[in-house]
């Protein structure tokens, strides 16, 4: 059996690629969590929720190995409005319109489940999370310019209609924050956390 550092729980292909980026080995899990907001929770409590239950969903799945699960949610966030996929080409048009011309936050949370120390049993688990909050702004953009993008269908399974690793990094005129965070993976609150649970990055 191959070894690796953790599990992924997260079908992302932006996740996978940043994770491999700083040398972390992983197998990929599979988890489906309702992604409905509750009433009156903030985007930053709520993008913190998801993560940490895409975590205890991976680690309640049977696996080969008792490793530790990473989990990871992203909410691109407008005057407190949460933006999430698009479901259809309307909806990407109207996220988009929403993004010209102003700055928006993507909050991305990361949560990280691992055995207990000294754990009596199996199912003994600690779980820690950590945020990173980035400041994106939008150049204001034509009717034609966000048809053209969404036609790309680059906004399909993008957290507010967008990617900023593709076409839509020519629209970005400013970002504060972490660019790989905005991707769907803070890198460094990532690799910190994987750190305190003695899991090394191997570059």
């Amino acid at each position: 059996m191959t070894k690796f550092d953790l599990y992924l729980a997260s079908q992302s292909p932006r996740r996978r690629e940043l994770l491999t980026q700083v040398g972390i080995s992983f197998d990929v899990l599979s988890v489906d969590i309702d992604e409905t907001e509750k009433e009156n929770e903030s985007a930053n409590d709520y993008v913190v929720r998801l993560a940490r239950e895409k975590a205890l969903a991976g680690w309640t799945i049977e696996k080969p190995e008792n490793k530790p699960v990473l989990g990871s949610d992203t909410a691109v966030v407008i005057n407190g409005t949460i933006l999430g996929k698009p479901e259809n080409h309307t909806d990407a048009v109207r996220m988009l319109s929403l993004l010209s011309g102003n700055t928006h936050q993507v909050m991305t949370a990361v949560a990280l489940i691992k055995p207990a120390e000294n754990a009596a049993q199996t199912q003994q688990y600690e779980l820690s999370s950590v945020i990173n909050v980035s400041d994106v702004t939008f150049k204001v953009l034509s009717e034609h310019e966000i048809e053209q993008y969404v036609q790309t269908g680059e906004c399909h399974d993008k957290a507010g209609s967008y990617a900023i690793q593709g076409k839509a990094a020519a629209f970005i005129t400013h970002l504060s924050g972490s660019y790989s965070g905005v991707m769907g993976l803070p890198l460094f609150e990532t690799v910190e956390l994987l750190n305190k649970a003695a899991i090394s990055t191997d570059f």
